[in-house]
């Protein structure tokens, strides 16, 4: 399985009961085969343009893995879910999320060197 980012935009009628459209975004996701690694809601944010007369959306980004068949099934389904406004699911850039991450312990190490 391979591990993908997936940023689902919610409409923001919903954000009273987020939970109902977000167990539906979950369902479709292990349905389609895949295991969600990591979940965080960003909340309810401006949208750059408006989609679907709708100038705001709620945010919600998850970790996700999934087998090579899920991200067709996916993009179907959420092609037609009322629910969702807008969804990008990316491949994770393992060279890229290294350098992150080492990005962060060197700026961890600096900080603690400045203390000193």
């Amino acid at each position: 399985m391979k591990e993908y980012e997936l940023t689902v935009l919610i409409h923001p009628d919903l954000e009273a009961a987020i939970e109902t459209p977000l167990a539906k975004v979950r369902d479709i996701i292990t349905t389609a085969g895949g295991t969600i690694i990591s979940e965080d809601n960003w909340g309810k944010k401006k949208l750059a343009y408006s989609i679907n007369k709708e100038n705001f959306a709620i945010y919600v980004y998850m970790d996700v893995k999934l087998p090579a068949d899920a991200p067709l099934k996916i993009s179907n389904i959420f092609n037609i879910t009322d629910e969702v406004l807008r969804y990008l699911l990316v491949t994770v850039d393992e060279k890229g999320r290294k350098a992150l991450e080492e990005a962060k312990v060197h700026a961890s190490r600096d900080d603690n060197k400045e203390e000193e």
